[in-house]
């Protein structure tokens, strides 16, 4: 089997919420999503999707992922799209960097390998090791009171796990805390995710403030090393993100005892392949796992699905339901949230299939 053509189709995905606000006063109102068609000889397609989460939160942007394709996409055609180490070995050779670019033909690939092997992917990356998985919510950035009024609604939707976008000013970021830690129930889970957005001296004070919050830290600073400067300083639990960019990080990280828990977004370090990699690595020495993307649709919301169904419940902190956050379907056959939870299809491949009427005709296209 060979790859014949790739195809890129760009679609827009508005939020229901109409803002989705983070750190240092980011914000995207409709995301750029490039959904990716690989055609192989032998009539089989796969599909994968990539969603930047706008172009200042990683080095990560949409007109990157369309023109990274172009880069790659002549030396990838005629591969064997199931060899997805060899696959791999190749996207790193002929074009250093850009994960997310890699990430939409490892995903889509992954698609073809399940298809061929009339498998879910699922059980291509190990098996079902939970039947559903729990999601959390993200709390996008606004006053504090606002952000706590709004749990009702993500409760009642089935979420017990709320991620409140911090990285603002530190008095109002201790206020945020308090008083979205106090409007949750027994049960339930906060996490205090500052993306980046503090300082050290910003991240020490705030972390002594909420000492006696049942909170967990996530990424507080830019780099790993005042990271981890602020872990020693507090006694939370602590999950890093950002800063884990692979395979190198991830064991930086294990070997430093720097994080309780990472976020592993499945494009950041380069798609399926390297996500599973990392995820077995977490596995072997105890550290769960928020398993997710920076931003998607139905399509990475189904990769998430995969990776997270195959990931033992107890290493799998929560998943994420993108398309739950935006107005728009990309695709049929998508995991759908029920109460709190979703699950992968046990259909072959990620189960997916495109709506062609909402993608339009494709922006990008190379063939053989």
């Amino acid at each position: 089997m060979k790859i014949t053509a790739i195809k890129a189709y760009q679609v827009d995905l508005p939020l229901k919420e109409g803002r989705y606000s983070w750190s240092n006063g980011n914000f995207v109102d409709v995301f750029d999503s490039t959904v990716v068609a690989i055609e192989t000889d032998a009539g089989i397609t796969g599909y994968a999707e990539c969603c930047p989460l706008g172009s200042a939160y990683l080095p990560a942007y949409a007109h990157g992922v369309r023109a990274g394709l172009q880069e790659i996409g002549p030396k990838v055609i005629g591969l064997d799209p199931t060899n997805l180490g060899e696959l791999n070995r190749v996207m790193d050779a002929v074009l250093r960097g850009h994960p997310y670019v890699k990430a939409a033909i490892d995903i889509a690939c992954w698609d073809i390998l399940g298809k061929v092997c009339n498998m879910p992917v699922y059980k291509l990356l190990g098996g079902a090791a939970q039947e559903k998985v729990a999601l959390y919510r993200a709390i996008s950035q606004e006053a504090p009171e606002i952000m706590a009024r709004k749990i009702d609604g993500y409760r009642a939707e089935g979420y017990h796990k709320f991620q409140l976008k911090v990285g603002g000013n530190a008095d109002t970021d201790i206020e945020r805390i308090h008083t979205t830690r106090a409007a949750l129930k027994p049960g339930d889970i906060l996490v205090a995710d500052a993306n980046t957005g503090w300082t050290r001296h910003e991240a020490a004070r705030i972390v002594a403030a909420v000492a006696s919050v049942d909170v967990y830290i996530e990424q507080p600073c830019p780099s790993y090393e005042e990271c981890v400067s602020v872990r020693r300083r507090t006694a939370r639990p602590f999950v890093l993100d950002e800063v884990i960019t692979g395979t190198d990080t991830l064991m930086r990280g294990i070997a430093e005892d720097a994080m309780d828990v990472i976020n592993l977004k499945i494009s950041k370090v380069g798609g399926l392949t390297k996500a599973r990699l990392m995820r077995d690595l977490c596995v072997a020495s105890g550290i769960p796992m928020t398993i997710e993307d920076a931003w998607g649709g139905d399509i990475v919301t189904a990769a998430i699905a995969h990776l997270a169904r195959s990931t033992p419940e107890e290493f799998c902190f929560s998943a994420t339901d993108f398309n739950s956050y935006g107005t728009v379907d990309i695709a049929d056959g998508a995991p759908r949230r029920v109460n709190g939870f979703m699950t992968a299809s046990d259909e072959p491949g990620l189960g997916v299939k495109p709506r062609f009427d909402v993608l339009g005709k494709p922006v990008v296209a190379m063939s053989a």
